[in-house]
């Protein structure tokens, strides 16, 4: 695995330090589950924009909705 060196502010370094003490636990172990939380919120937004049909169909909804353009019911969309 390859490193990478992030700044981290004086301030919430010392905080995470002490709670790492506390906890027994390293650093760059509470940095890496952070990182996994933060990217498994994301895999669905991911996934999404990954697919350029729908990346379009945001868009023209987006511009309808700058255009006041009435949107549809959930009846008609079933429909």
């Amino acid at each position: 695995m390859s490193t990478v060196t992030i700044r981290v502010p004086e301030d919430k370094r010392d905080i995470l330090k002490i709670i790492a003490s506390i906890e027994k636990r390293e650093m760059k172990d509470i940095v890496s589950e952070l990182i996994d939380g933060y990217i498994e919120r994301h895999q669905e937004t991911l996934y999404i924009l990954s697919n350029p049909e729908w990346v379009s169909l945001i868009k023209q909804g987006k511009e309808e909705v700058r255009k006041g353009i009435k949107g549809k019911t959930l009846a008609q969309l079933e429909g």
